[in-house]
């Protein structure tokens, strides 16, 4: 029989063979990109064997999707207890900090939510109580866009608390039009980054007086399309761009990271930093357009699995320095919570420690390491 063209298809024909066609290219698209991100060690057998068994039609991305990957089964559960340890928690009203607040005060942290707005503080804290919490939740105003702020909410900390076992940097914001700091800089670098970056350093010393204590950076996947300019990293020169912003805000979130465990190690320092990032979670941050809201109904994760990465990073005992954590399943778009892997801008060392020098200058604070 001989083999028909397209043309000879009839309609049905024709959108059955375009439909099989684009399922066949999606799944090794997913399955690929999904084998790219994942480490070694999520991989059931060898990344080269499993890329080689890609390419065998539509059958090795189906293989690889079923069983190629490991998973994680790390919950909220596993969370060890807190009792008597003392945490801050950046943003924690809403969204993932406050689902870590949650989660780190049932456990018996004593959580400092450190928030802007103090009424929604309140609100997010009562909330908690209501669960009846074997710990304490303490409202605390912070605004990460004005270091005055930063620096009085490290003193009011410090009068009050003489050990600081987690400093959970969550607090962010996400592709707003172009802004600026109460000191001038770009809202998200100012406020993703620096804001952060300052508060670490005031609390520090704190830090490395409480045993094996964490500092724990919430990064985000957008790192991967994120770009340092340091020549003008505040986007005073270039035409400002929401996205390319918050993608360099979150790319300087994990060089701080990796650089301040860097510095602790060679200061013989028993503190960890680390780094997370929720994947797709439905919180606030993407907006309440019309688009974003169905895109999270169709697509995200809750907020409680999306800060399920950050509460591993912060509690977990097998956790080391300088590692990245995110979820374990698809793209990392969702699932429970397993060590990642970040881009190789981010382990750039130069551009780290180029940061890290513009950071000091610009915030005016000074690292103890």
């Amino acid at each position: 029989m001989p083999i028909k063209r397209l043309s000879d298809l009839s309609a049905p024909q024709k959108a059955a063979l375009i439909t099989a066609g684009l399922a066949q290219v999606g799944l090794f698209a997913a399955a690929w990109g999904d084998l790219s991100l994942r480490r070694p060690d999520a991989v059931r057998g060898r990344k080269d064997a499993w890329r080689a068994g890609l390419f065998v039609n539509t059958l090795g991305p189906l293989a690889y999707l079923a069983r190629g990957r490991r998973g994680s089964d790390w919950t909220e559960a596993d969370v060890p207890d807190q009792t008597g340890r003392v945490v801050v928690v950046t943003g924690a009203n809403s969204g993932l900090g406050l689902e870590t607040a949650r989660v780190l005060a049932l456990r018996g942290a004593t959580v400092i939510m450190a928030c802007r707005s103090e009424q929604k503080a309140q609100k997010a804290a009562a909330g908690i109580r209501a669960l009846h919490p074997k710990g304490e939740v303490v409202p605390m105003t912070l605004d990460l866009g004005d270091l005055n702020s930063v620096k009085a909410f490290a003193d009011a900390f410090r009068a009050r608390y003489d050990r600081l076992d987690i400093l959970v940097n969550n607090a962010g914001i996400m592709i707003p039009p172009l802004g600026r700091t109460a000191q001038g800089f770009e809202t998200q670098f100012g406020v993703n980054h620096l804001g952060h970056f300052a508060l670490s350093a005031a609390l520090l010393p704190l830090l490395e007086r409480t045993g094996g204590a964490r500092v724990v950076t919430v990064s985000s996947f957008a790192h991967r399309f994120g770009e340092l300019n340091l020549a003008d990293a505040n986007w005073h020169a270039r035409p400002y761009a929401p996205m390319p912003a918050y993608g360099q805000s979150k790319l300087a979130n994990l060089l701080f990271t990796y650089e301040l465990q860097r510095r602790l190690n060679a200061a013989g320092k028993d503190v960890l930093a680390v780094a997370a990032h929720p994947g797709w979670a439905a919180t606030g941050l993407q907006g309440d357009s019309r688009g974003s809201t169905l895109a999270n109904r169709l697509f995200a994760q809750p907020q409680a699995t999306g800060a399920l990465p950050t509460l591993y990073a912060a509690t977990a005992p097998d956790v080391t320095g300088g590692a990245y954590y995110g979820p374990s399943g698809l793209l990392q778009l969702g699932g429970n919570p397993q060590r990642v892997d970040s881009n190789a801008r981010s382990h750039d060392t130069q551009d780290a420690a180029n940061l890290w020098a513009l950071s000091e200058r610009l915030t005016g604070v000074t690292f103890p390491v």
